[in-house]
């Protein structure tokens, strides 16, 4: 799946492309996030514009609405957005932090209340693998057991031991292994003992991920514990760190090992009134900006600059 170009000599950073079935996809990557098959703003035409070869779905909300079996028959997640490049879905755990209060997990899997309303959804090992198999994205992710980084006690052992357990009943429900690439989550909070002792990297799998972080924790937890695990994963294989996109953390990751990150962070920003630029962010909505008729950055070549 992963093939290393070059490696730098005074960091861990990498550079390579991941071998996917909608074609190679240069790395360290940045995944944009659409959650019901759309990046929030954007169309697909716009996203492949960009650059963007791969981008995220969410199991858990397209699974609810509108539903696996409608995005089956429209050709897939891809023919749904009409996306020929490569797609990864997320396995719904997050779920478990961001519906917190809707949610009750157990070894059977998770339980979740629709915040719509509705019959109350067993999301299980085996039932995320039927919703991720039927949307067809070309890298699936496991159902882990997840917590809040800032957990600490017992729920955060039982949350890694339980990871583990679902990954294999993952593995033994995945219908469709040759096509979609079935990667594992390391669980383990910030703690570097549990880190250690997850034993997903006993498993033949094609890539790993880095589960449980960028929820809140010290900013040097954060890094000590992606710079933990990532020397610890195996250096043919992907290591996708999940939930990451500040700028800062993204070429401080590189460096530490990492190939391949998502987050939300790009579009919600431009939703509520800020630009990304080379020096910082504009908040545009301040009122300094309201007669100021000059690009965002007028070396910028983007549609919104050029105008």
């Amino acid at each position: 799946v992963l093939r290393v170009v070059a490696e730098c000599g005074r960091s861990r950073a990498r550079a390579g492309e991941l071998r996917l079935p909608h074609g190679d996809v240069p790395c360290p990557v940045f995944m944009p996030v659409g959650t019901r098959g759309t990046a929030k703003g954007l169309t697909a035409a716009q996203l492949a514009a960009l650059g963007c070869r791969i981008c995220l779905g969410n199991t858990f909300h397209l699974g609810t609405r509108p539903g696996s079996e409608l995005v089956r028959r429209s050709g897939g997640l891809h023919g749904f957005m009409d996306w020929p490049h490569n797609l990864l879905t997320d396995s719904g755990g997050f779920q478990m932090v961001s519906l917190l209060e809707l949610s009750e997990v157990s070894e059977e899997g998770v339980r979740f209340r629709p915040p719509h309303g509705g019959e109350e959804i067993l999301l299980s090992p085996e039932k995320s693998m039927e919703i991720q198999n039927a949307l067809g994205a070309d890298i699936v992710m496991q159902l882990d057991d997840v917590v809040s980084s800032t957990t600490t006690g017992p729920r955060v052992e039982e949350a890694m031991h339980r990871s583990v357990r679902w990954l294999d009943r993952c593995l033994a429900a995945h219908a469709r292994p040759q096509q979609q690439l079935l990667f594992a989550i390391v669980q383990g909070g910030l703690d570097p003992d549990l880190r250690l002792r997850c034993t997903m990297t006993q498993r033949d799998v094609p890539g790993f991920a880095i589960g449980g972080l960028s929820g809140g924790e010290d900013k040097a937890q954060f890094w000590r514990t992606v710079k933990f695990s990532a020397e610890r994963l195996p250096r043919d294989k992907p290591r996708y760190l999940m939930g990451v996109g500040y700028a800062t953390d993204l070429v401080v990751c590189v460096a530490l090992g990492c190939d391949m990150f998502d987050c939300v962070f790009p579009t919600r920003t431009a939703r509520f009134g800020s630009a990304l630029v080379p020096w910082g962010s504009l908040q545009l909505k301040n009122a300094q900006f309201a007669k100021d008729f000059r690009p965002i950055d007028a070396d910028c070549g983007c549609s919104t600059c050029q105008r």
